[in-house]
């Protein structure tokens, strides 16, 4: 028996809560499903899809896959981007029949950036409960492991693949201070990290998570000045599926912040404190006060 085997996890009484929990019928059930390793499908995502009528999907074959590795054979009903429409009335005369109906994409949760809107809509129109069971998610996965500090994330998904329309769409974005998170395909990222250090200057930090969850996964963080080079060092880097985070724009304070910084430094080279505060205040036209204080943390 190996570790994994005989893990205390096996016999926790939690694992049995999944059961005893209210599975309501005339639901859709939107479940989040791996984005690459097939373990982190939930204990509850499996227990709802094993109890489901049906599962609408985005291809059947692919969750067929899905479903057969945990032992599950459930109707599968295609409701992919082009059927989308077709697909939500099927789905809502079956919930008001009172079936219980999965909805899942490929990888990853419902609707975000994959099809799945239109038919939720639909449901919640008919005035029909909908469910959502969280799980994995690309982009939530690779800011948690980006490093970028930020309070706040500006998901855009997959840029133009035409250059002007692409230039239009980073110029827009070029103020935010919110993390901007994107799609990207393998063919077209070395395009797209062209255009991003263009559009937004080579200092601003990029992350790439590559093939997030999968076997060869990686996450690499550097100045957009050396984003293209990076990519072209190795033919591995631009394989797979990416992520690519980019660092917010200052925020006009943190701007402000970091002149008054640079004004106080070079005045403290050369005279006290308090003189060099009141200079610098007359100059910035920031509090004496305030820029005293900030002057006598940067002498320590």
């Amino acid at each position: 028996m190996t570790a994994q085997d005989s893990s205390p996890l096996a016999g926790l009484p939690i694992l049995g809560e999944t059961v005893h929990q209210t599975y309501p019928t005339a639901s859709l059930y939107v479940v989040a499903t791996p984005i690459g390793n097939v373990t982190d499908i939930s204990l509850r995502a499996l227990h709802v899809l094993s109890l489901v009528d049906a599962v609408a999907c985005e291809d059947t074959r692919n969750t067929a896959q899905l479903m057969n590795r945990f032992g599950l054979h459930k109707p599968l009903i295609a409701a992919h981007m082009h059927n989308e429409r077709e697909a939500a009335e099927g789905l809502v005369a079956r919930l008001q029949a009172g079936e219980r109906i999965a909805l899942v994409s490929d990888a990853g949760t419902p609707a975000v950036s994959d099809p799945g809107a239109r038919i939720v809509d639909a449901v919640r129109a008919a005035g029909l409960r909908v469910i959502p069971l969280p799980g994995a998610s690309a982009v939530v996965a690779a800011l948690s492991a980006s490093g970028l500090v930020n309070d706040q994330f500006h998901f855009v998904g997959f840029l133009p693949s035409k250059a002007k329309q692409r230039e239009a769409v980073l110029q827009g974005l070029a103020g935010a201070a919110a993390t901007l998170v994107f799609y990207e395909a393998p063919h077209r990222i070395i395009e797209c990290a062209q255009a991003l250090a263009d559009v937004f200057g080579p200092q601003r930090q990029v992350v790439f998570a590559r093939e997030v969850t999968k076997l060869f996964e990686q996450i690499h963080r550097c100045p957009l000045g050396a984003a293209v080079a990076w990519l072209k060092s190795d033919a591995n880097h631009e394989k797979g599926e990416f992520v690519v985070l980019v660092e917010g724009a200052p925020r006009a304070d943190e701007g402000q912040d970091a002149e008054a910084d640079r004004i106080l430094q070079i005045l403290l080279a050369e005279l006290p404190v308090k003189q060099a505060a009141t200079l610098a205040a007359q100059i910035t036209g920031k509090k004496k006060n305030a820029l005293y204080d900030r002057a006598l943390e940067l002498k320590q």
